[in-house]
C-alpha cells in the first residue's frame, strides 16, 4: 500500500511536471517569455478583488459539473451529454422565471423554484442519455452527443423563436429578468453571489461522503468496474447506472440554473460556457475521486479567467488555458497508465 502510494505521487507529480514543460516549450517557441505568460495569467486571476471573484464565479458551474460527473465516471459511464444537462437546467430555470415572474410569489420563492426547475430540467436530459444506455444499447458517449447537439439546438430555438426579445432575435439571449430576481451579490460591482458558492461547496460534500462513505458509493464502484460481476452479487445494476446519471443531471441543472440567476440574469446561447467538458477534465485529472476535485476546479477556473490577460499583454491568444489543462489532463493519464504497467512488473504480472 506504501509503494503504491509513493509511485501514485512519483507518476503523478511528473505527469503534471512534464505537461507543464510541454506547454513551456510551446510559449518559447512563440517567441514569448513562457514565465511572463504564466505571471500574465496569475495577475488576470488574482490580481484585484474582481477579477478573483470571477474566478469564484466560473468555479461554482465547473465545480457542479465535476461534482455531478464523479457519480457517472464512479458508475463506469462517460456522461459527454452534461454540457446538453447543463443547458436543460438552464431552459427549465428561464422557464420558470417567466412563469412566475409576474405571479404574487416572493422573488426568493421564485428563484428557489427556478432552480428546482434547473435541476429538474438536468436529471430529465441525464435520464435520457441513461435510458439511451441501459433500455436502448447505445453508448453513452454517442447518445450524450447526440443530446446536446439536440439541447444546443432547442436553446437557440427558443432564444430566436418563442423567447425572443421584443422585436428582434438577439444573439445577446432573452431579455434579462427584472433585477428582484437576480441572486443577491456581495456588492454592485461582482457577479459573486454567496448562494451559488454554498451550493457548489455542498454538492462537492454531498458527493464526498456519498461516494467515500455510503454502501450507495461502494455499490456504484462495484457497478463501474465489472457490472455482470456486480449484478450477480445481487447489485442491481441497471438502476444504479440510472441513479448516477440522475446525480449527475440535478447538479449539472443546478450549474445551468445558477448562470441564468445569479451570471446573466436571462438565457444566452453559449449558456453552458463548455464547463460540462472542462468538469471531464478536471474530473479525469483528479483520477475520479472528490478529495481534490474542489481545489483542481478552482485552478482550471483560473486558468480560464486569468489567460484573458494573454491577447492584451503578449498577444497570445487566451487558448492558451485550454493547451495547459488538455496537457496536464492526457500526461496524468499516461502517468497512471505507466504506473499501473509499473506496479504490474513489480508484482510479476505481465
Amino acid at each position: 500500500m506504501r509503494d503504491d502510494k509513493r509511485t501514485r505521487i512519483i507518476f503523478g507529480s511528473g505527469s503534471v511536471l512534464v505537461g507543464l514543460a510541454l506547454t513551456t516549450a510551446i510559449v518559447a517557441a512563440t517567441g514569448n517569455n513562457p514565465l511572463q505568460a504564466y505571471g500574465n495569467i496569475l495577475q488576470g486571476a488574482v490580481g484585484s478583488p474582481n477579477v478573483a471573484a470571477n474566478v469564484l464565479v466560473s468555479w461554482v458551474p465547473l465545480a457542479l459539473a465535476t461534482a455531478g460527473l464523479l457519480f457517472t465516471f464512479t458508475g463506469g459511464l462517460w456522461n459527454i451529454g452534461i454540457e446538453g444537462q447543463i443547458t436543460l437546467g438552464a431552459i427549465f430555470c428561464t422557464w420558470a422565471m417567466r412563469s412566475l415572474q409576474d405571479s404574487a410569489l416572493s422573488p426568493g420563492a421564485i428563484i428557489a423554484i427556478a432552480v428546482a426547475a434547473g435541476m429538474l430540467g438536468g436529471i430529465f436530459w441525464a435520464l435520457l442519455a441513461g435510458a439511451l444506455k441501459t433500455f436502448g444499447g447505445v453508448n453513452e458517449i454517442f447518445g450524450g452527443l447526440g443530446l446536446n447537439f439536440v439541447a444546443t439546438a432547442l436553446n437557440l430555438w427558443l432564444i430566436f423563436g418563442p423567447w425572443k426579445r421584443p422585436g428582434v432575435a438577439s444573439m445577446s439571449g432573452t431579455l434579462p429578468f427584472a433585477p428582484e430576481l437576480w441572486m443577491p451579490t456581495i456588492s454592485a460591482q461582482s457577479r459573486l453571489a454567496p448562494a451559488p458558492l454554498a451550493l457548489a461547496a455542498c454538492a462537492l460534500v454531498v458527493a464526498f461522503i456519498l461516494l467515500r462513505g455510503s454502501y450507495f458509493g461502494l455499490r456504484l464502484k462495484a457497478v463501474g468496474k465489472n457490472p455482470k460481476a456486480a449484478y450477480l452479487l445481487g447489485i442491481p445494476t441497471w438502476q444504479h447506472m440510472l441513479l448516477s446519471f440522475a446525480l449527475c443531471g440535478a447538479f449539472a441543472g443546478l450549474a445551468g440554473a445558477v448562470q441564468v440567476s445569479a451570471v446573466y440574469h436571462r438565457l444566452i446561447p453559449s449558456i453552458s460556457s463548455g464547463y460540462g467538458y472542462t468538469g471531464l477534465m478536471v474530473a479525469m485529472l483528479v483520477n475520479f475521486s472528490p478529495v481534490f476535485a474542489g481545489p483542481v476546479a478552482l485552478f482550471f477556473a483560473a486558468l480560464g479567467v486569468g489567460s484573458i490577460q494573454l491577447p492584451i499583454v503578449l498577444k497570445l491568444d487566451s487558448s492558451l488555458a485550454g493547451v495547459i489543462q488538455g496537457f496536464l489532463v492526457l500526461f496524468v493519464l499516461i502517468g497512471n497508465g505507466l504506473r499501473l504497467k509499473f506496479l504490474g512488473r513489480k508484482r510479476g504480472n505481465p
